[in-house]
C-alpha cells in the first residue's frame, strides 16, 4: 500500500503545479494536521482515495469549514482495506488554544480510545500533529511531544507513527523518517510518500 502523508505546509507540487498523474499509485491519503481545509478539499476532488486528517494546532477553521470530502479520524480507530488507523490529533498547551493539551489531557483521550483499540485487536498506523516526547520533538513547549505516545508506541508496535508539526525550516535536526523500536517513524511535513 502507498500511502500520501502531508502536514503543516501545503504542497505547491501538489496545489500550484498539480497534475492528476501525480496522485496516481496513491492508496491513502493521511493529513497530519495544520493544513488548510480548502488544500485537502482540492486534493479530495481528484483522489479516488480516501483522505484521513487530525487536527493540527492551527485547524481552529476546522469548526465552521471543515474539509469536505475527507474524513476526521480524531479519537478515532479507522479501518481502511485492513489497516487500523488511530488518530490523536493536536498539540501541547501553550497558550490554551483549540486543539491543544496538556500529557495528562492526552493520555485521557488514549484512555477513552481503548475499547476501540481493544475492539479492533491493536493498530497498524498511529497519526498525530505532534511527535512523541523525545524523539523527533522541541525542548519548547509548543513543540514537545506527548509521553502517552511513546507508551502507545511500545504497547502496540504500530507499523507507522506519523505526525506532523516539527518543521524542516525550524533549524533543529531534522529528520524524516526514523525507527523507534519497530515502529517506523515519519515527520509528514509538507509531503511525504510511504509504502507499507
Amino acid at each position: 500500500m502507498k500511502i500520501l502523508a502531508l502536514a503543516d505546509v501545503e504542497s505547491k507540487y501538489l496545489w500550484d503545479f498539480f497534475e492528476k498523474t501525480k496522485l496516481d499509485g496513491i492508496d491513502l491519503i493521511l493529513s497530519a494536521g495544520d493544513l488548510a481545509p480548502q488544500y485537502l478539499e482540492f486534493l479530495a476532488t481528484f483522489a479516488k482515495v480516501p483522505i484521513l486528517y487530525v487536527h493540527g494546532n492551527h485547524d481552529g477553521c476546522y469548526e465552521s469549514t471543515p474539509p469536505n470530502g475527507c474524513i476526521c479520524v480524531d479519537d478515532d480507530v479507522y479501518e481502511y482495506q485492513g489497516l487500523r488507523i488511530m488518530g490523536l490529533g493536536g498539540s501541547m498547551c501553550y497558550n490554551y488554544g483549540r486543539h491543544q493539551y496538556t500529557d495528562k489531557q492526552m493520555k485521557r483521550r488514549y484512555y477513552k480510545m481503548l475499547p476501540k483499540i481493544w475492539r479492533k485487536k491493536g493498530i497498524d498506523i498511529l497519526l498525530t500533529h505532534s511527535p512523541a516526547r523525545g524523539f523527533h520533538d522541541g525542548q519548547d513547549m509548543p513543540h514537545m511531544g506527548f509521553e502517552c505516545f511513546n507508551t502507545i508506541i511500545q504497547k502496540y508496535e504500530p507499523k507507522l507513527f506519523i505526525h506532523g508539526h516539527v518543521h524542516m525550516n525550524y533549524g533543529r535536526d531534522f529528520r524524516r523518517e526514523d525507527m523507534y523500536g519497530n515502529t517506523k517513524v515519519i515527520n509528514a511535513f509538507e509531503r511525504y510518500i510511504i509504502e507499507i
